[in-house]
Protein backbone atom coordinates (compact mmCIF):
# COMPACT_ATOMS: atom_id res chain seq x y z
CA UNK A 1 0.00 0.00 0.00
CA UNK A 2 1.62 3.21 -1.14
CA UNK A 3 -0.46 6.12 0.11
CA UNK A 4 -1.42 9.16 -2.01
CA UNK A 5 1.54 11.46 -1.36
CA UNK A 6 3.93 8.55 -1.77
CA UNK A 7 2.42 7.95 -5.18
CA UNK A 8 2.72 11.65 -6.05
CA UNK A 9 6.38 11.67 -4.94
CA UNK A 10 7.10 8.67 -7.15
CA UNK A 11 5.04 9.34 -10.31
CA UNK A 12 3.87 12.98 -10.07
CA UNK A 13 0.72 11.89 -11.96
CA UNK A 14 -2.66 12.88 -10.49
CA UNK A 15 -6.29 12.68 -11.48
CA UNK A 16 -8.97 14.63 -9.65
CA UNK A 17 -12.73 14.62 -9.80
CA UNK A 18 -14.58 17.71 -8.58
CA UNK A 19 -18.27 17.27 -7.78
CA UNK A 20 -20.74 20.13 -7.33
CA UNK A 21 -23.63 18.58 -5.42
CA UNK A 22 -25.80 21.69 -5.61
CA UNK A 23 -26.03 22.19 -9.39
CA UNK A 24 -25.15 19.06 -10.13
CA UNK A 25 -21.92 19.07 -12.17
CA UNK A 26 -18.66 17.14 -12.33
CA UNK A 27 -15.27 18.13 -13.68
CA UNK A 28 -12.25 15.90 -14.12
CA UNK A 29 -8.66 16.97 -14.44
CA UNK A 30 -5.31 15.29 -14.92
CA UNK A 31 -1.92 16.76 -14.21
CA UNK A 32 1.52 16.56 -12.68
CA UNK A 33 1.82 17.30 -8.98
CA UNK A 34 4.71 18.51 -6.88
CA UNK A 35 5.06 18.48 -3.10
CA UNK A 36 6.40 21.63 -1.37
CA UNK A 37 7.54 21.42 2.26
CA UNK A 38 8.24 25.14 2.66
CA UNK A 39 5.54 26.78 0.53
CA UNK A 40 4.27 30.21 1.62
CA UNK A 41 0.68 28.84 1.61
CA UNK A 42 1.45 26.64 4.63
CA UNK A 43 0.64 29.63 6.87
CA UNK A 44 -2.94 29.59 5.55
CA UNK A 45 -3.70 25.98 6.56
CA UNK A 46 -3.41 25.03 10.24
CA UNK A 47 -1.51 21.76 10.78
CA UNK A 48 -0.66 21.30 7.08
CA UNK A 49 2.63 19.46 6.57
CA UNK A 50 3.12 20.45 2.93
CA UNK A 51 1.43 22.01 -0.10
CA UNK A 52 0.69 20.07 -3.28
CA UNK A 53 0.70 22.08 -6.49
CA UNK A 54 -0.73 20.64 -9.70
CA UNK A 55 0.24 21.61 -13.24
CA UNK A 56 -2.96 20.75 -15.11
CA UNK A 57 -2.56 18.86 -18.40
CA UNK A 58 -6.18 17.93 -19.21
CA UNK A 59 -9.58 19.28 -18.13
CA UNK A 60 -12.84 17.73 -19.22
CA UNK A 61 -16.48 17.54 -18.10
CA UNK A 62 -17.82 14.36 -16.61
CA UNK A 63 -21.44 13.20 -16.81
CA UNK A 64 -23.41 14.36 -13.75
CA UNK A 65 -26.21 11.82 -14.23
CA UNK A 66 -25.59 9.85 -11.00
CA UNK A 67 -24.84 12.70 -8.61
CA UNK A 68 -27.00 12.44 -5.51
CA UNK A 69 -28.36 15.51 -3.74
CA UNK A 70 -26.33 16.25 -0.60
CA UNK A 71 -26.01 18.97 1.94
CA UNK A 72 -23.47 19.46 4.72
CA UNK A 73 -25.02 18.77 8.09
CA UNK A 74 -21.94 19.55 10.16
CA UNK A 75 -18.21 20.08 9.70
CA UNK A 76 -16.00 17.07 10.37
CA UNK A 77 -14.06 17.35 13.65
CA UNK A 78 -10.98 16.15 11.73
CA UNK A 79 -10.73 19.35 9.62
CA UNK A 80 -7.99 21.40 11.33
CA UNK A 81 -8.98 24.79 12.69
CA UNK A 82 -6.78 27.47 14.24
CA UNK A 83 -6.90 27.49 18.04
CA UNK A 84 -8.47 24.03 18.31
CA UNK A 85 -6.77 20.65 18.82
CA UNK A 86 -7.58 18.24 15.99
CA UNK A 87 -8.43 14.68 17.10
CA UNK A 88 -6.28 11.83 15.80
CA UNK A 89 -8.25 9.54 13.45
CA UNK A 90 -8.50 5.89 14.47
CA UNK A 91 -6.60 4.57 11.44
CA UNK A 92 -3.47 6.48 12.51
CA UNK A 93 -3.47 4.48 15.75
CA UNK A 94 -3.38 1.16 13.85
CA UNK A 95 -0.23 -0.94 13.90
CA UNK A 96 0.02 -0.97 10.10
CA UNK A 97 0.26 2.83 10.00
CA UNK A 98 2.87 3.32 12.74
CA UNK A 99 5.94 2.97 10.51
CA UNK A 100 4.68 5.28 7.74
CA UNK A 101 3.64 8.31 9.81
CA UNK A 102 5.95 11.32 9.50
CA UNK A 103 8.23 11.91 12.50
CA UNK A 104 6.32 15.05 13.53
CA UNK A 105 2.82 13.55 13.15
CA UNK A 106 0.69 14.20 16.29
CA UNK A 107 -0.48 10.56 16.25
CA UNK A 108 3.03 9.45 17.25
CA UNK A 109 2.75 11.19 20.63
CA UNK A 110 -0.77 10.03 21.53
Amino acid sequence: MYLSMGNVARTRKVGMLFIDFLRPKRLRLSGEASIHLDDALLREYPEAQFIVRVAVTHVFPNCPRYIHKYQRVERSPFVPQAGCETPVPGWKKSEWAADVLPENDPARSR
